[in-house]
């Protein structure tokens, strides 16, 4: 063949609709938004829940912290390697707990997309935000006003740390908290324990945190895209 025919192949097979190197179907495929988004989970947005609290009072409203309103597997990725390489024996050095909540979250932690609308959306109903986390409480923690400054709050009551003696369940029932966001299986079952409304927020696959959980698995509502 000649160069010229060579050329005018080339272009023919380019040129074709299903081009010249196509095949056919194996199985049906699916999407990303179909992949992410099954029938079997209830698949809630932002929207969605703002609508459905329309003519509803002010309430109390309740936010884990880690792989909800931040991304701060950085940190804890961090404090594996200082504190305990390979092992997950930082979780229970205080000395890792007073770095991440003094110093950390507030260079490295991200905030995500999901928890800034959700805290606008509440704030502008006029609710009462508590930001409630299972780390292990230390003095000087500045978790607060890293979510002050993220989420551009004018006034925030100070993150509530549940780790020892403290649990989460004892303080949503207490504050009478009637949603409750979170990540984790256990969040979901805290608020189910005192009558809140349990809404999960996805954990991103690159979360430090694993395994993931079975979102939805407790009948609970999920926010799509909300691993961001």
């Amino acid at each position: 063949m000649t160069r010229m025919l060579y050329k005018i192949a080339v272009i023919a097979c380019l040129a074709t609709p299903q081009g010249a190197f196509a095949f056919d179907a194996v199985t049906p495929g699916a999407t990303t938004d179909e992949l992410s988004h099954h029938d079997a989970i209830h698949w809630v947005d932002v929207a969605q829940i703002e609508k459905s609290l329309e003519g509803q009072p002010p309430m109390a409203v309740g936010f884990d912290v880690d792989d909800t309103v931040l991304f701060s597997s950085p940190c804890f990725f961090y404090g594996q390697q200082k504190y305990s390489p390979g092992k997950n024996d930082y979780l229970k050095n205080p000395a890792f707990w007073a770095d991440i909540n003094a110093n950390c979250d507030i260079n490295y932690s991200l905030p995500k997309d999901v928890a800034a609308k959700l805290i606008a959306m509440h704030t502008k109903r006029g609710d009462t935000i508590y930001f409630i986390t299972g780390r292990t409480r230390s003095e000087g923690e500045r978790l607060t006003e890293t979510i002050k400054r993220d989420f551009n709050m004018v006034s925030i009551n100070p993150v509530v740390f549940t780790a020892g003696d403290a649990t989460k369940t004892s303080f949503l029932k207490d504050k009478g908290v009637k949603i409750y966001y979170g990540d984790a299986d256990g969040d979901m079952k805290q608020a189910i324990d005192v009558g809140a409304r349990p809404i999960r927020v996805l954990r991103a696959s690159n979360t430090t945190y694993k395994p993931l959980p079975k979102n939805g698995s407790l009948g609970e509502e999920v926010i799509i895209d909300s691993d961001h």
